[in-house]
């Protein structure tokens, strides 16, 4: 029989830091949910791809937008901003940057085992 769990981002399995952000994990009921913290300044072009090496973002993310402005490019050029209360798919191939003063906040249910690893 399985068990109930309770976890918080407070007590994080694992926090991964990068230039202007930070990355918490959780594992829980067999799967790792992320919540990222983007401060003013991120961009994942400058922050994460010296760590990543890809030309984009390859990892795909299903996230929930928890608070500030999100602003994605896609590959192909497509370009819309994440806000507050949105819900988002992106698959691989993309950069994404903080819009504004205030941290962009994402809960990822998809897409950061990897994120921001050097042991990739």
């Amino acid at each position: 029989m399985q068990k109930a769990e309770l976890k918080t981002f407070a007590d994080a399995d694992e926090v991964r830091t990068f230039p202007h952000g930070r990355l918490e994990l959780v594992r829980i009921g067999g799967a790792t949910v992320g919540r990222a913290v983007f401060e003013p300044g991120w961009r994942w072009a400058t922050s994460v791809q010296p760590i990543a090496t890809t030309k984009s973002c390859e990892a795909p993310h299903f996230q929930y937008h928890v608070a500030g402005v999100l602003r994605i490019r896609m590959d192909d050029g497509t370009e819309f901003d994440c806000r507050p209360g949105d819900v988002s798919w992106l698959p691989s191939g993309h950069d994404a940057w903080v819009v504004g003063d205030e941290p962009a906040v994402v809960v990822d249910f998809q897409g950061m085992l990897e994120y921001a690893s050097a042991s990739r």
